[in-house]
């Protein structure tokens, strides 16, 4: 199995888009989206499958046809990296991707992405104080990935999903939030701080770590796994 790299993702953390939000009102305030993301390993069994593209079997569905479970992307509800620890506090998955979107062009991409289903998932810190959602929808091929992951901005993201205890409020105060591709699947970024204060610099590192351990822990081994075999990792 592939693991994801964390400088890269951390990277597309940092460059994502600042996002306020406060009940129902927005206040965006946009900053530059992101660049980077993950870049798996070719894959031999694809290629020997005559499967091509960088994603191997997750360059589309045809090639990757099994949904996604939450036991496969969200399985680890405790995650360590570094002496940092991460709880889940929720997970679910949602049949009806527009119904989980925010902004006319995110929800124009998707209804044209073949999107069938979006699994997200909301952790916090162990001292509470970083939140955050992390998502992903499984969309027709890289080239409807490419669409959505074009629309992210101030007013275009995937709702955060509130769960217990310090993730309750995810979805007020301000986060930063971004697109990610790998293959057929948009991976959604939604990090903040639990009292809803804009970071500073040196807090938008500490988001940018979390989001990255998180991320390596739960969402990119199960997609690199799907690059490697298009099935469901075990």
């Amino acid at each position: 199995m592939i693991i994801a790299g964390v400088a890269s993702v951390a990277l597309a953390i940092a460059a994502g888009v600042l996002v306020a939000l406060s009940g129902d009102e927005q206040a965006p305030a946009a900053a530059t989206a992101p660049t980077t993301s993950p870049t798996p390993t070719k894959s031999p069994l694809a290629a020997g499958a005559g499967v091509t593209g960088e994603y191997g079997f997750a360059q589309s569905r045809l090639t990757d046809p099994l949904p996604l479970a939450l036991d496969e992307v969200f399985r680890n509800k405790k995650i360590t990296k570094g002496g940092r620890t991460y709880l889940m506090t929720v997970r679910r998955l949602d049949k009806s991707c527009a119904g989980v979107m925010q902004g006319t062009r995110l929800l124009k991409a998707i209804k044209g992405a073949g999107c069938t289903q979006v699994l997200r998932a909301s952790f916090q810190d162990s001292t509470g104080k970083i939140i955050g959602t992390l998502g992903v929808a499984n969309l027709k091929d890289l080239k409807a990935t490419l669409r959505v992951q074009k629309t992210q901005g101030g007013t275009d993201y995937l709702k955060p999903l509130p769960g217990k205890k310090a993730t309750s409020v995810l979805g007020s105060g301000e986060a930063y939030a971004g697109i990610w591709k790998h293959g057929h699947y948009a991976v959604f970024v939604w990090f903040g701080y639990q009292d809803g204060h804009r970071p500073t610099a040196a807090e938008r590192k500490k988001l940018n770590q979390a989001a990255a351990d998180i991320a390596e822990g739960t969402v990119f081994p199960a997609l690199d796994s799907r690059s490697l075999t298009g099935a469901r990792s075990r």
